[in-house]
Parts: structure tokens; sequence; C-alpha cells
């Protein structure tokens, strides 16, 4: 029998979590991946048994590597970050694949890997915690998954300065991360609801479509778009799920409109606030105010744009990368207006991550939960954004 050539299996695990990352788990198929090793279908079987396993060892292989980098951070902070910033550009894929693809695993799956990836958070907390005593374990936890999601923020772009500078940059702004402080006055007010974490109120829900729309957002958010129905999309508004399509043709129209609902009352707050401002820097402290807001109060919007853009048609699909885009650049020319030292391409390092520190701030738990969130992620991001 001819033997396998070595390293196979990690050659699957890297070209399947490029393609992945680049165009979404649903989107490849298990031939594309044999093809992309130059091996037969056939051939990928012999290592994994299905496309899921498949993509849980890549997930698993990930998360390898963030485990490596913390284990060799654990002089300090600085070094620290360091590593991570290593490992961040080395697995660049992690954030998208954890964010979007993970959550597509089975419950004992996704547990399983929650539970790992938990436990380099508690470790990373240690580290910090020995150089920041005054931190409670909540505390020092918080700015260690702030500090993961900045860096995740690389999964969203493709551009890089040379290496070197990228793991400077990378290192420096998360070192200022680590170190933002926690305000001695304590937490803001409660939470609403005490306990449970702020509740995501709809867009706008003036009409049996308006309706729609927002509980299109919130199930696609928590359970993916191919695992609801129509029927769970009716029931949710009252009606039955074929009547879901006297409003949209399709399930994929239904999705293209959210994000189309989402993006307009986005762009409405974001401009309002910008336009209020006297000054660049009065222009990026009121706009990140409102995208805060607009994110505690709209969290599905935000975690089905995160999850679902690649499911949507093209023309859709562009529409929306196009809108993001636009999006960003607001936001990449204000910061080098009030940081002119910056070129554009750390002004947009630095914006991606803002972004994903935020968008993921808002969504994950433990930390959704913590009364003065909005001002822990504003101290965050302005460290990330380097105007703190």
């Amino acid at each position: 029998m001819a033997r396998r050539p070595p390293g196979r299996k990690a050659q699957i695990l890297v070209t399947a979590g490029e393609r992945f990352h680049r165009s979404g788990y649903h989107q490849v198929s298990m031939a594309e991946v044999a093809s992309g090793v130059g091996i037969t279908a056939p051939a990928l079987y012999r290592h994994f048994r299905n496309k899921p396993e498949l993509l849980r060892q890549v997930v698993g292989a990930e998360l390898a590597g963030l485990r490596a980098a913390v284990t060799a951070g654990r002089s300090g902070p600085a070094e620290l970050c360091a590593r991570l910033a290593a490992a961040a550009i080395d697995h660049r894929a992690l954030g998208t694949l954890w964010q979007r693809d993970a959550r597509l695993l089975p419950a004992a799956q996704r547990a399983v890997l929650r539970r790992e990836l938990r436990c380099e958070v508690r470790r990373m907390a240690e580290v910090l915690g020995r150089a920041r005593p005054e931190l409670d374990l909540a505390e020092a936890e918080l700015l260690c998954w702030s500090l993961l999601s900045a860096y995740g923020g690389l999964s969203y772009h493709t551009f890089a300065p040379p290496r070197r500078r990228f793991e400077r940059l990378l290192t420096e702004f998360g070192v200022a991360l680590l170190a933002a402080p926690f305000d001695p006055a304590g937490p803001g007010p409660e939470p609403v609801g005490g306990a449970e974490p702020l509740v995501a109120e709809p867009l706008v829900a003036d009409s049996r479509r308006e309706e729609l729309l927002a509980a299109a957002a919130r199930l696609f958010h928590q359970r993916g778009f191919d695992n609801v129905s129509t029927d769970q999309l009716g029931a949710a508004v009252g009606i039955a799920g074929p009547s879901v399509y006297r409003h949209f043709d399709t399930k994929a129209e239904l999705l293209a409109a959210t994000l189309v609902r989402g993006r307009e009352r986005l762009w409405h707050e974001i401009s309002g606030a910008l336009a209020g401002a006297d000054t660049p820097a009065g222009a990026l402290r009121c706009g990140l105010r409102a995208y805060l807001d607009f994110a505690r109060r709209h969290v599905d919007y935000l975690g089905v744009t995160v999850s679902e853009t690649e499911r949507l048609a093209e023309p859709d699909r562009k529409a929306a990368i196009d809108a993001r885009r636009d999006f960003l650049r607001t936001w990449v020319g204000l910061l080098r207006q009030v940081r002119p030292e910056y070129d554009k391409a750390e002004a947009r390092i630095r914006v991606h991550a803002m972004f994903s520190l935020v968008n993921d701030g808002v969504r994950n738990r433990p930390g959704c939960q913590r009364g003065d969130l909005t001002e822990r992620l504003e101290a965050f991001t302005r460290a990330v954004l380097g105007v703190g």
C-alpha cells in the first residue's frame, strides 16, 4: 500500500482553513479542498470522515497556534502581546472561523472548543494579573478577550505592511489595550433586565414586513441562515411560514433586506454624530460613542453582518461589501486627520481592530453583561486607535 506523503494532513488543514476563511464554510466543497491540495476527494476522506470533522480540526489547529503563543508569552504583557501578534498574522483566519463558521459545528464540539478558548483566556488573564494586581479576574479576562478580538480584526482584510512592522504595530496597540485603565468610580447602571445582557431593539417594527426584518436578524444571528426555516420566521411574527413569501420572494432576499435595513440605520446614526462635531477629534469621539450605542442596541444586526454576508446572492454580497468598505474608509480618513502620522495601512489595521473589538464585545458572554460595558469598550477602542 502506498504511504501518505509526510505533512499531508497539515496541508489539508491549511488549505481548508484558507478556503473556509475566504469563501465561508457552506461555499466550499470537500472536492475543492482536495483539489487545492492536489489529491482526490476519496483520498481526502481517508484523513477526515466528513466536512464538519474537517472544520472542527481546522479550528482546533488555529487554536493550537493561539495556545503556543500564550505559552511562550507568559513572562509579561509585552511579551504576551508580541507572541500573540505573531500568531495573529500566522493564523489570520481564526477570527472569521471562530465567529462565523465554528458555530455551525454540533453543540458538543462547539462546547469543547469554547472551553479550550476560555482556558487560554484564563491563562492570559493570569499573566496580566501579575502585572496589574489591581484588576480582578473578570476585568483581566475582559481585557484579554478584547485583545483577542482586536487581533481577530486581521481576519477581515488582506492587506499588510512588512512583517516586522506589522508585528510591531500589533504589539504596540495590544500593550496599550492591556494597560487601559478601569474607572475607579465603579460600574455604571445595571444592564437591562438585571443579570441578562442588553436586549437589542428591533431596527424598525412598524409593519409586518419590518417585523420580519427584525425577526430575521435575531434568528439568523442566533441560529445561522441555513438553520432557520420560513416556518420559524413566520412563527416569530405570528404568521404561517408560507405567508413570509407575501413580503419576500426568497429567504435570501429577506437576508439581503435585513442587512440593507441595518446599514441604513447605522449610516443615519453615525453620520448624524459626525456632522455634529466641530473638530476631527470631536468627530472621532462622537462617532465612536454613536457606534458603541448602535452596537449595544443592534447586536443581532452586527452578528448577521459578521456571519451571514457570504450567504447573500452575488449582487447583494457585492453591495454589502462595498458599503462596508465605504464605512471603513470614512473612519480611516477621520483617524488620519486626528493622527496624521499614521499612513493608510496603519490606520486601516487599527480601525479594523476597533470594529472587531466592539462587535465581539457586545455579543460575547460574560463581558456583554457588564453594566459598564460601553465605558470599558470606549476606553479599549481609544487605546487601539492610539487616541486614548
